[in-house]
């Protein structure tokens, strides 16, 4: 627990005071001068506008959180952690991040497991004991305590958790008539006022207000999250806290804060109500979260990608590379097709293809819409289950070199035979079109959908594209091993 400030000196408070008076004098004629301008307007829809909002803000906010507040809890992990360095801008997951220290031998980052304390939030859902909370704050967890709002501490355990949303329910067992909250059951406007409530720097039941300033944030925190902004004040101890709407409903678990400093910067993002009902299902019943898989490698759709594939808009998820033996491979989804709607849904880019596929259960049947060459079709899919993630680098082996066109500015050489078929990037000159779209590894497989072994191939295609008028060629490329889709400046 933060050790509370001792007071101030009488010096101190002295200088406090007159800054207070002065920003006193300054508001004060702030408000005559604007008062004075604004009575050439419509005085009147000001003052309505002003009463409208400090009744919402003075009587219908203490209402809510007398309501909601108790069935808020603190929550103390005791988990195993690695030290690591902090992303640049986003904190991710309201961690405080510790810098890696250089191992003596190597010189590299020392990462050791410890435990340690992890202060966070969570809310009743039930009666019974119910609890939410964020995956993040209870990963690798040894023991779980939360403290409820009359200041009593309870044991609770870990029921299920699904890093995918990041989100897990806990359940404190002996309880029966606690008082819980509800999940909201429709999605929040924006500009809609909001509470959250939880445990900032271990100080327990803590209010702030704000409104809602965006949804459907993806900020590449979550494969299935589309997170809802907030301005509401949260920081690091929040997360896993409720925000709530002026019904007093949960609307989204605070999970995420985008901050240069760590602390609250009026960024903050939880995780809808619309999916922690699915996944507190799912979680209640089986401790764990099944998901239904297409199996393609997809990205989004750039305007520069669209221009040269020929789309109206960047719209769509481009299918990079259909897995072997997964459904869309039996289903015939090829590579270069656009998937632009799923069951007759839109589907705006990879991201939302994936949370529809995600959201539905193994085994059942997917109808896809699909662009390919120019033309749409349908094709069905029966889906199979979403497995835990691998990921293995892999590098290439050097061979003799032959340079490609110079307005590219790449070196290119056969790939080797670990690599796959291609063309491997030897060479990226910093000055070349190329530079910020390929490394150093990277395997060119096809350029403007056909297949390339040698550099000469891949000279002779990008040319050709060159004399068809085309500003961009789109190229295929494998980053270990993963697909993705380039597009190369050729005019």
């Amino acid at each position: 627990m933060p050790e509370v400030p001792s007071s101030p000196s009488r010096k101190s408070a002295s200088r406090g005071v007159v800054l207070l008076a002065s920003g006193l004098a300054i508001g004060a004629a702030l408000w005559f001068g604007g008062l004075h301008l604004l009575t050439r307007g419509d005085v009147r829809d000001w003052l309505g506008s002003a009463a409208i909002a400090r009744n919402v803000g003075a009587a219908d906010f203490a209402d809510i959180v007398d309501r909601v507040k108790p069935a808020v809890i603190g929550i103390r992990a005791e988990v195993e952690e690695e030290r690591t360095t902090p992303p640049s801008g986003l904190s991710e997951r309201f961690h405080q991040f510790d810098a890696p220290k250089a191992d003596k031998s190597d010189g590299k980052p020392e990462r050791r497991p410890r435990v340690a304390s992890s202060l966070g939030s969570g809310f009743f859902i039930s009666a019974d004991g119910y609890a939410v909370t964020t995956n993040h704050l209870v990963e690798r967890v040894k023991s779980i305590e939360v403290t409820t709002d009359d200041g009593a501490s309870h044991p609770a355990k870990l029921v299920g958790a699904d890093p995918k949303t990041d989100l897990a329910l806990l359940r404190v067992e002996g309880m029966d008539k606690v008082p819980f909250v509800r999940l909201s059951d429709r999605a929040p406007r924006i500009g809609e006022w909001v509470l959250a409530v939880g445990n900032p720097f271990g100080l327990g039941g803590t209010v702030t207000a704000g409104i809602v300033s965006a949804r459907a944030r993806d900020i590449k925190l979550g494969t299935f999250n589309d997170f809802i902004q907030i301005d509401a004040p949260v920081n690091q101890g929040n997360s896993g806290g409720p925000t709530f709407d002026i019904d007093g409903n949960v609307i989204g678990v605070n999970s995420a804060i985008f901050s240069p400093t760590g602390s609250s910067v009026g960024i903050g993002f939880a995780i809808p109500s619309e999916t922690v009902r699915a996944v507190v299902a799912q979680l209640k019943d089986k401790g764990t979260v099944v998901r239904g898989r297409v199996g393609v490698q997809v990205q989004t759709i750039t305007a520069e990608i669209a221009e040269a594939l020929g789309l109206d808009r960047p719209q769509g998820a481009l299918v990079v590379e259909p897995e072997p033996g997964s459904p869309a491979a039996k289903a015939g989804i090829e590579s270069g097709d656009v998937i632009t709607a799923v069951n007759g849904a839109p589907a705006k880019s990879d991201h939302d293809l994936m949370k529809k596929i995600g959201d539905m259960a193994p085994g059942s049947t997917a109808t896809l819409t699909v662009r390919r060459k120019g033309e749409d079709k349908t094709v069905t899919v029966t889906l199979d289950e979403l497995p835990q993630p691998s990921r293995k680098a892999a590098s290439a082996d050097d061979t003799k070199a032959s340079n490609a066109p110079v307005d590219v500015g790449l070196t290119l050489a056969p790939a080797p035979t670990e690599a796959g078929q291609g063309v491997i990037v030897m060479e990226v000159d910093p000055d070349g079109t190329a530079a910020d779209r390929l490394e150093i590894g990277d395997v060119i497989v096809d350029v403007s959908g056909r297949a390339v072994k040698t550099p000469i191939e891949v000279e002779r295609l990008l040319n050709e594209a060159q004399k068809a008028g085309k500003r961009l060629a789109v190229i295929r490329v494998k980053t270990g091993t993963a697909f993705r889709f380039v597009t190369l400046p050729i005019s």
